[in-house]
């Protein structure tokens, strides 16, 4: 299946830069974001990569349909529905054993990818943060500049206070401290 943003010529094999459906930039940060996966990837541990294998199996059908099999032929073995069988569980206490086990293993497995996955959330996050604390200081320049350009023209401004203040860079220290004042109220 072909992917939606991907265009004709470049299914031919024939790139124009108008044939992009996305800029330069974008695709320079697509293949940096992808690089940066492949090298986390190859950085994993081997204990990582064990646990990811298995909690990718245990996330499948396919581990689903093999528990209902062994299980159900478990149970029918033991119920004696198959005459000449020996009976090995009777009271399924050895089943309810070893399928209490295997929740105990498999939590931890799901805790571990969780617990790595947060990690990874957060360095999402504290990038995110990062960018658009440089987009705000960015914006911040241009309204500078643009003030100073309206000025050396003659521009009126509509209300010099407003522009006074989009030309001051944030703190984003200050930013956190507002919200915890003002949401201290909220949680209890």
């Amino acid at each position: 299946m072909i992917d939606s943003a991907t265009t004709v010529s470049e299914r031919r094999g024939t790139s124009t830069d108008n044939d992009r459906p996305f800029s330069r930039v974008l695709a320079r940060n697509i293949d940096a974001l992808l690089e940066s996966r492949r090298a986390q990837e190859r950085r994993k541990s081997t204990q990582n990569r064990i646990s990811d294998a298995i909690t990718h199996f245990t996330g499948s059908l396919r581990f689903v349909y093999i528990h209902a099999a062994v299980f159900g032929a478990w149970i029918v073995w033991n119920l004696g529905l198959i005459p000449g069988l020996h009976l090995f569980d009777p009271s399924f206490v050895v089943l309810a054993m070893v399928a209490s086990v295997e929740a105990i293993f498999l939590s931890t497995f799901v805790l571990i990818s969780q617990n790595r996955m947060q990690a990874q959330a957060e360095m999402r996050a504290e990038l995110d943060l990062q960018v658009s604390l440089l987009a705000e200081h960015e914006v911040t320049q241009l309204m500078a500049l643009l003030d100073a350009v309206a000025r050396r023209l003659g521009v009126q401004v509509p209300d010099e206070r407003e522009i006074q203040e989009a030309k001051q860079d944030v703190n984003p220290i200050d930013v956190l401290q507002a919200i915890e004042d003002r949401g201290s109220g909220l949680g209890g």
